[in-house]
């Protein structure tokens, strides 16, 4: 039973007899209070210090002596009869960092270590680290981190992980960290998964995967449970060696799946796609048929490279089955599985078919680019259909798809191969404008093609202009033209007599 008189107000007796009450001047509140204003006067004053630094340093850098903040945070706290917290100082030191007093660092952290008796938060250390990293102070980093428990602070491997992300961005890091991990061991920092995950993906980025795949089997052998990223990033990195066999590749794969690998949609891609770029396209099928055993529904771009490797390797049967079970899966083929099914049918000689694919395309909404065009030219060409190369020049003009310089290649070399030499030099004069230049293998046929039908000013006309563009004709054009000037003798035989002679080279057209 509560007594009716606890409730009616303040407890007359205690107010009375109290032997100490609480002073306004000793509570928490007031304390914080009391650092929270203490801790407005340091910005302001270091504000102000900012600007004078800087204006100062631009007039003139060597001489100017800049102050001191440390003072300013002494000064400021010490006027609210208060202690400076961690937070201040870290403040102070990202203002020195900020206005390139690098120097006055030091004196922070010696007044920390032997003035302050607060426990430093470990957070001060990783911000201090990250910003001797930002200015290029690695070195200065890695003997802060050595010396954190001189400031009364238990290092862990939050600072160990946050020195080693900073020392793996630069080649003169890297060689610091192998000292690091040993010395961070006498300071009893546990290296966790975490630390794992950084060194490998610093050993990937460099290239040494060889050392990413033995630290992922120390971690295995520790005890740790399989890290899927830190597989997959390996995996990346295999995939994008040039000197790795597909075995090495494969191999990896599978010991890892034993360990309990699942791979995901990346993995598969990037295995697919170093097999199909290393001719091993039938190889890349039975990736793709794993991946749907795993339960994971290829995409269009994984049917694509794998269509391009069955192609390459010549065999169109399992081309035409792929090609028809993606459009069952119900995925929508883009320009780029076209252009690799064009390409098949090219391979195949079966240009017509590629032809009628354009038109399939289009019915589709999917419009052909000039990679289309250009495969079912070249095979025209390659054939002797100059008609039909034709009509998909027209056709290209009307959908407003604009020639490369392999389009222009392919109808230069079909009308050489033809014959067509008139063609060919108007061709190779709109090159010219647009500064698309031919091999110079080509204009050597040209010129001496028009000088074969006695076409000899215009072959000099296509000379000037090439010229004119810094393209230097071969030697079968020179002998082309000296030749058809009337002389009697051959190339080398007038070549030779001149030198023989001492005569300059007078009828030289240029």
């Amino acid at each position: 039973m509560v007594r009716p008189s606890s409730l009616k107000g303040p407890n007359n007796f205690l107010r009375k007899h109290r032997k100490w009450p609480h002073s306004p001047y000793k509570t928490k509140w007031h304390k914080t209070f009391n650092q929270e204003q203490a801790m407005q006067t340091l910005k302001q004053a270091a504000a102000a210090t900012t600007a004078t630094v800087l204006a100062a340093a631009q007039e003139n850098p060597i001489k100017h002596q800049q102050p001191h903040l440390l003072s300013t945070l002494v000064h400021s706290f010490n006027t609210y009869n208060c202690d400076p917290t961690p937070s201040a100082y870290l403040y102070v030191l990202k203002t020195l960092a900020r206005t390139s007093q690098f120097h006055h660092i030091p004196l922070v952290l010696d007044r920390i270590e032997r003035v302050e008796k607060f426990e430093t938060p470990e957070y001060v250390f990783i911000e201090l680290i990250k910003i001797y990293a930002n200015a290029d102070k690695l070195q200065e980093a890695v003997d802060l981190f050595y010396g954190i428990a001189r400031f009364r602070c238990v290092p862990s491997v939050y600072s160990l992980n946050s020195l080693l992300s900073v020392l793996c961005r630069k080649s003169d890091g890297l060689r610091m960290v192998p000292q690091v991990l040993l010395k961070s061991q006498f300071m009893n920092i546990r290296v966790e998964e975490s630390t794992f995950r950084i060194l490998v993906s610093a050993l990937c980025r460099v290239g040494r995967v060889g050392y990413a795949i033995e630290i992922l089997n120390c971690m295995i052998n520790d005890g740790y449970e399989l890290n899927v990223r830190i597989c997959s990033l390996i995996l990346s990195s295999l995939c994008e060696q040039r000197d790795l066999s597909s075995v090495e590749v494969m191999g990896f794969v599978e010991r890892m799946r034993k360990l309990g690998f699942c791979p995901g949609m990346m993995d598969y891609s990037n295995v697919i796609r170093f097999l199909v770029r290393g001719g091993k396209g039938l190889d890349s099928l039975e990736v793709l048929n794993r991946m749907k055993v795993d339960g994971i529904k290829p995409d269009i771009f994984c049917y694509t490279m794998v269509l391009n490797g069955v192609i390459l390797e010549g065999d169109y049967g399992k081309a035409d089955d792929l090609f028809d079970e993606l459009l069952v899966l119900g995925l929508v083929p883009d320009v780029y599985t076209y252009n690799v099914y064009i390409y098949g049918m090219c391979k195949q000689n079966n240009v017509e078919a590629g032809i009628k694919m354009i038109a399939s395309m289009e019915e589709l909404g999917c419009k052909p680019n000039v990679i289309t065009y250009n495969t079912i030219m070249d095979a025209l060409c390659k054939v002797g259909e100059l008609s039909r190369m034709r009509e998909l020049v027209k056709e290209m003009g009307g959908k407003g798809v604009e020639f490369n310089l392999r389009t222009y290649r392919i109808m230069l070399e079909g009308f050489i191969g033809k014959g067509e030499i008139i063609e060919a030099c108007a061709l190779s004069e709109e090159m010219l404008e647009k500064c698309f230049c031919p091999r110079c293998a080509a204009f050597d046929v040209i010129i001496f093609g028009l000088c074969q039908k006695g076409l000899v000013c215009k072959a000099v006309e296509l000379i000037k202009k090439m010229i004119g563009k810094n393209v230097v004709p071969g030697p079968l054009a020179w002998e082309a033209l000296l030749l058809s000037s009337g002389s009697k003798l051959s190339f080398s035989e007038t070549i030779l007599t001149r030198l023989v002679n001492g005569e300059p080279n007078v009828n030289s057209p240029i």
